[in-house]
């Protein structure tokens, strides 16, 4: 069997994936992990002339830029914005206008909570042309990291991502009487710091308090953690382990299916893990 190293040799023949002078790339660069880069999003990150990257792009994946790449940082946090986003869309604008090959590099997929939409319509509205690539959404990379399932034949037959991000007013103005259904997976990015609100106003709305739940910190990399418990038990848990963000929010009979415990290897299942905990859980029922 013949391994191949990360990252390819890539062959920019027969692809769309071609970067030309004055063009931006809005890139998804997923949830952390360096190999769950799609080769689309490679091959733009080999052609740029200059990088605005954002907090959840991983060192590892910033190592793929070429040498003489320049790089922008506009990270933001909640509550704690780097650079305000009219700022940004002035960046990309001014060096696409400069002849350069723009990468706009953001964690997850910029057109989920990334804000890709309103850069590529304002790029579009001032004559700059835009390649789209999608990435690995952290609700998808970081469950399946986690060994959990965001649907399963039987126990959730949908699932919702949603932002628990608070508005301009101050307000969590959410449709909670959507998020409640039993057979439905919900997952809150941005929400570690509404999460009193987010649970209860779940339960108010008929969620039970003993709905399995997860938070998941930096999924799908090294230093992934995965809390378990109860959505009653959610805040606690914070408290408890001082879980800071990106954490993401997974609530759902999804949570427990597969396994209940702490993975060693984030996105590995062992078989023998696996046998020993449904074991204990039919012992404990």
């Amino acid at each position: 069997m013949t391994i191949t190293e990360f990252p390819p040799k890539l062959s920019h023949n027969k692809s769309s994936a071609i970067l030309n002078a004055g063009e931006v790339a809005l890139v998804g660069s997923g949830p952390g992990d360096v190999e769950l880069l799609t080769l689309r999003a490679l091959r733009f990150i080999e052609q740029a002339d200059i990088t605005i990257y954002d907090r959840l792009v991983s060192d590892e994946i910033l190592a793929l830029l070429p040498e003489n790449a320049e790089k922008f940082y506009v990270g933001k946090e909640q509550a704690k914005h780097c650079v305000p986003q009219d700022k940004i869309n002035q960046l990309l604008l001014e060096h696409a206008k400069l002849g350069k090959r723009v990468l706009r590099l953001k964690g997850g997929d910029p057109f989920i909570f990334g804000r890709g939409g309103e850069e590529a319509e304002f790029l579009l509205q001032n004559g700059v042309n835009c390649h789209i690539c999608p990435g690995i959404t952290a609700a998808s990379g970081c469950t399946s990291y986690a060994g959990i399932p965001l649907t399963h034949r039987g126990v959730a037959q949908g699932c919702t991502f949603i932002t628990g991000h608070m508005q301009n007013n101050g307000q969590l103005n959410l449709p909670w009487q959507n998020l409640v259904s039993t057979q439905q997976t919900v997952v809150f990015y941005m929400g570690i710091n509404t999460l009193d609100k987010i649970t209860e106003q779940l339960i108010a709305h008929g969620r039970t308090p003993e709905t399995p739940a997860a938070l998941i910190r930096k999924g799908t990399q090294t230093e992934q953690q995965v809390f378990r418990g109860q959505l009653a038990q959610l805040s606690n848990l914070v408290k408890q382990h001082n879980i800071t963000p990106p954490t993401l929010i997974v609530i759902g009979e999804v949570v427990d299916q597969l396994t209940t415990e702490q993975l060693s290897t984030p996105g590995f299942l062992s078989a023998k893990e696996y046998k020993h905990a449904k074991t204990n859980n039919i012992k404990q029922a």
